[in-house]
């Protein structure tokens, strides 16, 4: 059976080709304006890398904001569902998965089985989200890529009292101006964003293992900022993690498609 896994997000619209249980191909596109151009930018990607067509394809599962746009998908998914089978597939005793994209986050507590007993989602707010961190970037004049490897060098904690990001971005140049070094204000930055995600996590209960997809889950410094929030010895992670949903749809597309 081939499925594929269409996660048509705000940012970035993501692909993945699940062929007999195994994740054959990935790709991946900004969404920009046009949705259902993304998306079959991103499908066709994807088909190509596998060696595939469309008309080889069992099943299309879609999920994220924009999964309406993906016309030919015969399994819709919510990103609930998406997160916690894209969990239980990398990590099958996964207990609990949150996932951070650009501009939400969400968690889910699972069952041995891989069901969703409970979940919370943040109030579409970018304290609690990727674009936080990019906006905090922009503050600190370091590149997105550089702000998550510096904050692990930080052994300075400063607390961060805003949780708006407009207002922590006043609070992140009020440091700048009281001297404060670089990866301490990023340790700060990182760790004021592992907490407000932490406390949605903890209002649905904590089972082991946690997991963490979506791209934030590429940031060390958000991912060390939030395993030592929540107080456990690791995280785990599975290889690129900015294609989760995509493979939990693609996974519930397999299962629930006729």
């Amino acid at each position: 059976m081939i499925t594929a896994g269409v996660d048509c997000g705000a940012k970035n619209t993501k692909t993945v080709i699940i062929k007999d249980g195994k994740i054959v191909a990935k790709a991946g596109v900004p969404t920009g304006f046009d949705r259902k151009e993304a998306v079959e930018a991103s499908l066709g990607k994807a088909l190509e890398a596998a060696g595939s067509t469309r008309n080889q394809l069992d099943h299309i599962g879609s999920t994220g904001s924009g999964s309406k746009s993906v016309e030919e998908a015969d399994v819709r998914v919510n990103e609930i569902k998406a997160m916690a089978a894209a969990a239980h597939y990398f990590f099958p005793n996964a207990g609990t998965v949150t996932d951070v994209g650009a501009e939400e986050a969400r968690a889910a507590k699972m069952s041995e089985t891989g069901g969703v007993e409970d979940f919370a989602i943040n109030e579409k707010c970018a304290a609690g989200a990727g674009a936080f961190i990019e906006a905090m970037a922009r503050a600190l004049e370091t590149p997105l890529q550089e702000l998550g490897p510096m904050a692990l060098t930080s052994d300075k904690a400063i607390p961060m009292n805003a949780q708006c990001a407009i207002f922590a971005e006043s609070e992140v140049v009020g440091l700048i101006h009281a001297n404060a070094a670089k990866p301490d204000i990023s340790n700060a930055i990182h760790t004021a964003m592992a907490g407000r995600i932490v406390s949605m996590v903890r209002r649905i209960g904590v089972n082991p293992d946690i997991v963490m997809i979506g791209g934030v889950a590429n940031n060390p410094g958000f991912v060390e900022a939030f395993r030592k929030e929540l107080a456990v010895d690791r995280i785990y992670i599975p290889e690129d993690p900015e294609f989760g949903a995509a493979v939990g749809a693609a996974v519930v597309a397999a299962q629930d498609g006729k």
